[in-house]
C-alpha cells in the first residue's frame, strides 16, 4: 500500500548560533519489512537550506540515542563547510527519540512498544526519509545523481551513517563516520579496552594520582553504603534526589558514577561546551585539580573530596539542586538506548584492577538475566552486529571515512587504520568524542583542523570535485 506522505512546516527554531531550522515532520512506516500493519508515525527532521544552491548534494545527518536538537547544536562542521558544496542540511532524528516516538506519550509504558527499535528499522527511516526528499523537497530533479546525499554522524549517528552507506550505497553517496565503535562487539573488542582508555585520559590530564584516588574510593562507597545511616549520609553529602535506601540504589549510583568518568573523558574538549552538560575546557583536568586539591587529612573525607569535584560534571553552572541518579544526561534517551543494548547491540564490557574503575567482569548470563528483568527480553547475541554488518570485512565497501579522537574511550571500537582505497581511517592523536564533527574553534589543535581538511577532500573527490 502506498503511504500518503505529508511534510509538515510547524516551527522555525534556532538549533546553533545563526543557524535557523525549518522543523519538518514525515509520516514514516512504522515497520518497513513487513505487511502486518499500515501503521505510520511523525519522524521528525530539521531542514537548512541558506547554503543550497539547486544541483547542490544534501548533507544529512543521521541522528542518534537522543534529541536530534542536541546533535543539530554540536555538529557545526557541517554548517562549517556546507558552503564549499552548496549543500543543505538536514538533520534526522532516530525513531524512539526526542519527539519521534512512535506510540506518542505511551511509547515507553510498556516494553511490548519497544519492539520496532532496531537499527535495521532506523537506517530505513533515514531512506525513506531520503527518497521522499528526492521526490517532494526536489521535485524539479532529472536524476537521484542530481541531487546526492552525503551521510553524516558521530559515535552511534556514526555507526548508522557507515551501515547506511554499506546497506543502501545507493541512497547515500558517502558517508563521514566520527567516532563510530563499529567494531565494539563480541570477540572484535578486548572488553577490557575501554576503561583501559578513560583511565588514560584522566593519567594524561590529571595525573596518575587522581586515577589512584578514583579507584580507592569505590570500596569506601561500598562501605559506607552497608548501612541505613550511611546510605543517608552520602545521599545527604552528594546532594542526591531520593536518598539511598537499597543495595540496588548503590548498584545505581556506582553506575552513574562510573558513567560519569566516561562522560567526562569523552567530552572532554579544549573548551567550554554543552553537550551532555554544561561543562568548562578540559573538564578531566579540572575534575582532578579539584579532587587533588582536597586536603583530605584537613578537611574532611575521601567521599565530600570527591563529591566537591563531582560537581564539575554536576553543577557546573551551580543551577543544580540536587542529583538524578537515574541520568547524566537529559537529552539522551537512556531507557531506550538500554533497551536497543540488550536486544541487539551489545558491547562487553570489563574493568580489572589495571583501570580506575570497580573491577567488574564481563558476564553474558547476567546480563542478560539484567535486560529480561527491566525489558522481559533476553540479552540478544552478542555476535549479531558483526553478522549483519561485516564485522571486520569492511573491504567490500567504499567511500567511508571512519574519524576517530585517540582520547576518546570509545575509539578502542573503531577503525584505525585504512581499510582499502576509498575507506579510510583519521586518527585525531589528542581528540575527544567526534570533535571533528564540532565547528572550527581557536583552541583545535592541527590534529583536529587536519582530520576536518581530510573530510572536505573525501567529499570533493565523491562529488567528483577535484
Amino acid at each position: 500500500m502506498n503511504i500518503l506522505l505529508i511534510f509538515l512546516a510547524v516551527s522555525w527554531q534556532v538549533v546553533s548560533s545563526n543557524h535557523l531550522f525549518q522543523t519538518k515532520y514525515i509520516d514514516t512506516p512504522l515497520d518497513h519489512f513487513t505487511l502486518n500493519t499500515n501503521n505510520t508515525f511523525k519522524l521528525r527532521y530539521l531542514v537548512y537550506g541558506q547554503f543550497h544552491v539547486k544541483g547542490g548534494p544534501i548533507f544529512i545527518y543521521t541522528g542518534n540515542e537522543g534529541d536530534i536538537m542536541m546533535f543539530a547544536q554540536n555538529t557545526d562542521f557541517i554548517f562549517d563547510i556546507a558552503p564549499i558544496f552548496n549543500a543543505l542540511i538536514v538533520f534526522a532524528e532516530h525513531r524512539y527519540y526526542g519527539e519521534s516516538l512512535p506510540y506518542g506519550n505511551q511509547t515507553f509504558s510498556r516494553p511490548e512498544n519497544l519492539v520496532y527499535l532496531t537499527t535495521a528499522q532506523a537506517l530505513a527511516d533515514y531512506v525513506y526519509l531520503i527518497e521522499e526528499l528526492r521526490r517532494n523537497f526536489f521535485s524539479t530533479m532529472i536524476s537521484k545523481d542530481t541531487y546526492p546525499f552525503v551521510a553524516f554522524g558521530g559515535s552511534y549517528g556514526g555507526m548508522l551513517a557507515a551501515w547506511l552507506r554499506m546497506k543502501y550505497p545507493n541512497s547515500v553517496l558517502g558517508a563521514i563516520a566520527s567516532s563510530a565503535p563499529i567494531w565494539f562487539f563480541q570477540d572484535l573488542t578486548p572488553c577490557e579496552l575501554f576503561y583501559d582508555t578513560i583511565t588514560r585520559v584522566f593519567a594524561h590530564f590529571g595525573t596518575d594520582h587522581c586515577n589512584k584516588t578514583i579507584k580507592a574510593t569505590w570500596d569506601v562507597i561500598r562501605n559506607v553504603t552497608k548501612t541505613k545511616q550511611g546510605k543517608l549520609y552520602l545521599s545527604s553529602l552528594w546532594k542526591i534526589c531520593n536518598n539511598l535506601q537499597t543495595a540496588a540504589d548503590v548498584d545505581k549510583l556506582i553506575d552513574w558514577l562510573s558513567n560519569i568518568y566516561v562522560n567526562l573523558a569523552m567530552v572532554n574538549y579544549p573548551y567550554p561546551t554543552n553537550f551532555l552538560t554544561a561543562l568548562p575546557a578540559y573538564p578531566v583536568k579540572i575534575f582532578c585539580d579539584k579532587l587533588n586539591s582536597f586536603k583530605i587529612e584537613n578537611h574532611g573525607t575521601l567521599l565530600e573530596a570527591l563529591g566537591a569535584a563531582l560537581e564539575v560534571y554536576t553543577n557546573y553552572t551551580g543551577n543544580t539542586k540536587c542529583n538524578n541518579i537515574n541520568v547524566t544526561s537529559e537529552d539522551l534517551g537512556e531507557y531506550a538506548w538500554d533497551y536497543q543494548a540488550c536486544t541487539e547491540l551489545v558491547m562487553p564490557m570489563c574493568s580489572t584492577e589495571n583501570d580506575m574503575f570497580e573491577t567488574v567482569p564481563w558476564d553474558f548470563k547476567k546480563y542478560s538475566e539484567d535486560c529480561f528483568k527491566k525489558f522481559n527480553v533476553n540479552g540478544s547475541s552478542p555476535y549479531w552486529p558483526a553478522l549483519q554488518y561485516g564485522g571486520k570485512n569492511l573491504r567490500y565497501f567504499s567511500n567511508i571515512v571512519f574519524s576517530n579522537g585517540l582520547m576518546d574511550p570509545w575509539s578502542c571500537g573503531g577503525v584505525l587504520q585504512n581499510v582499502s582505497s576509498s575507506v579510510w581511517s583519521v586518527n585525531i592523536t589528542d581528540g575527544a568524542h567526534h570533535i571533528d564533527l564540532r565547528g572550527s574553534h581557536p583552541a583545535d589543535t592541527n590534529y583536529v583542523t587536519e582530520a576536518r581538511k581530510f573530510h572536505i577532500s573525501a567529499i570533493k573527490k565523491w562529488l567528483n570535485m577535484n
